[in-house]
Order: structure tokens, then sequence, then C-alpha cells
């Protein structure tokens, strides 16, 4: 049996900005919902994401949404790594760490790691932390 897993990243009130940031990285195909789309609200909450969703090509999928006011958002760790030393899987997280370096804070930059992989930890533009790992 496989099992899926798919990150949900809450924020507060940059869920929009953040998917088509995201977008413009992993590109694929991006789907987004209000809370007035979906529950028909027409207070403070109505422009905020309800839900969002990004399928990219590569297996990766992320999903997204607006705490709704007055509830904090909580932010986890996002892990991009490959397991396979294919150089196209390599450059391409390559490529999308330095996309997602775009206003991030670096605490770990992007190198070769002890355990020979390359790996690197960021903090993207909007709170969510980041951690890439490319097999060698």
């Amino acid at each position: 049996m496989t099992i899926g897993m798919t990150p949900y990243l809450q924020f507060s009130g940059t869920a929009r900005s953040a998917l088509e940031f995201y977008h413009s990285i992993f590109g694929g195909e991006l789907g987004m919902m209000t809370y007035a789309e979906g529950m028909g609200t027409e207070d403070e909450n109505k422009d905020l994401l309800m839900h969002g969703s990004l399928f990219v090509d590569r297996g990766l999928h992320l999903m997204a949404s607006d705490a709704p006011a007055g509830v904090p958002a909580v932010l986890g760790t996002v892990s991009l790594s490959n397991s396979t030393p294919d150089d196209a899987e390599h450059k391409t997280l390559e490529q999308w760490w330095e996309k997602l370096s775009e206003g991030a804070e670096i605490s770990e930059q992007l190198a070769q790691s002890p355990w020979g992989d390359t790996f690197g930890m960021l903090t993207d533009k909007f709170g969510v932390p980041w951690m890439v790992n490319a097999a060698r």
C-alpha cells in the first residue's frame, strides 16, 4: 500500500500570495477558494483563502488556507527530498531552492552535507521553514 502525504500550510491572510509564489517556482495546477465562495460568508474572512491546492507534476502536492480572523495560524516545516542520485532531479531541487531563497532567511546554505547529500534550510518570505535534501 502506498500512502501519500500532503503538507497543509496555514497562514494569517497571506495564503493566496504564498501559493501564487510557490506556483511560480514549482509550476503545476493551482486552485483556490475563498471563505465567501466556499461558505457564503460576508464577514472579515470573506476574501481569505478557505482552501488552496497546488498539484506539481513531480509528485509534490501543497495545500494551504488562511486561518479565520482571531484564530492563530500554525506553520510547520516543509521538506523536499529526492532519494535517488538522479542529476535531473538534483538540478530541479537546486532550482527550487534558488527561487525559494528570494526574500528568505537562510539558516543553512545549500551545500554538501556530512551524510554526502546536498542539504539546505531556509525560512521563506511567508515564514514557512523549508528543508531541501538532494541525494548524491
